[in-house]
């Protein structure tokens, strides 16, 4: 009889596939699109993160209402406009607004949000919708999996706060992968593990970057991919300086609404990611979870339910 966690490995495998024409595209996934620049200079992108969070009020702001709102100069924004391909601030809020208005016509009616604790959760459950929309085509997920898959060694970086993400990754990962390294520190202690996981023969880096975006994790990124290393990203806006040295970005929304952010969605792209890489070769990873069961059991490592 195969373990709950190997029949899950055998039952959810991702299938490949667009979405349907008709399949709702997050608002959130559509903005990231069209501000998606390499070059975008940090005020930019500050304009470009406060559309993106605010989208529904943003788009029906006057050129100098935005300006105010996000701190930049008005030819800043018709700057901004033009560097995202559109002829002046009119049409980008034009084009705005269509968003805002689909948004506002497909959302729920306005409800009683409870205390912080439940508009918490809201914010999460929104996270997640957005995520969940972004799954409908699942091939980048599939291919970025089999590339992490395939990386001997493959490296996982998180450090601050994204140390705890990047611990259940590679804890994880350690179940199905046989050789998994986890980076937590910075500095010359990153460089070394980067540098040595290439000369291994790894390919790829995982990393997380989760708000605050740390200084140490973009130079950590570099040194990646300096050393010839690509690197998959998990972080909260596809916009940024680490962003633009990934070779690959996932972008989901962390939640923002108490002290301390919480990361559904990001929690969820770990899983799906994991998943990828179980599907990227079955025989291995049936035969790794098999040998871990062999030793749970000898060891008694958990409990009896």
């Amino acid at each position: 009889m195969p373990s709950p966690q190997q029949a899950r490995a055998q039952a959810s495998a991702i299938t490949s596939g667009k979405a349907d024409k008709d399949t709702e595209v997050s608002p959130t996934s559509q903005l990231r699109t069209l501000f998606d620049r390499p070059r975008l200079s940090p005020g930019q992108r500050r304009i470009a993160q406060y559309l993106i969070e605010h989208i529904t009020e943003a788009a029906f702001l006057s050129i100098t209402d935005l300006a105010d709102r996000v701190g930049v100069s008005q030819p800043s924004v018709t700057r901004f406009a033009s560097a995202v391909g559109f002829s002046g601030y009119p049409a980008l809020r034009e084009r705005l607004q269509s968003i805002a208005l689909r948004t506002l016509a497909g959302g729920p009616a306005e409800e009683n949000r409870g205390n912080e604790l439940q508009a918490a959760v809201d914010a999460e459950i929104e996270n997640l919708e957005n995520l969940r929309r972004d799954f409908a085509d699942a091939d980048r997920v599939i291919e970025v999996g089999r590339h992490l898959s395939a990386s001997a060694p493959l490296t996982v970086l998180g450090l601050r706060i994204s140390v705890s993400l990047a611990e259940y990754f590679a804890y994880a990962a350690r179940r199905i992968h046989p050789d998994v390294r986890l980076v937590t520190l910075g500095g010359s202690v990153a460089y070394d593990a980067l540098l040595q996981s290439r000369e291994a023969g790894g390919t790829w880096v995982l990393a997380f970057s989760m708000p605050r975006h740390a200084q140490e994790t973009l130079t950590a990124v570099r040194v990646a991919r300096d050393a010839g290393l690509k690197v998959a990203l998990i972080t909260d806006l596809a916009l940024g300086p680490i962003a633009d040295e990934a070779d690959v970005t996932f972008a989901t929304g962390t939640g923002s609404r108490l002290v301390f952010d919480s990361y559904a969605a990001p929690g969820v792209m770990c899983a799906a990611l994991l998943q990828a890489m179980t599907d990227a070769d079955p025989e291995r990873t049936q035969a790794r979870l098999d040998e871990y069961e062999q030793v749970a059991d000898q060891h008694q490592f958990f409990l009896r339910d």
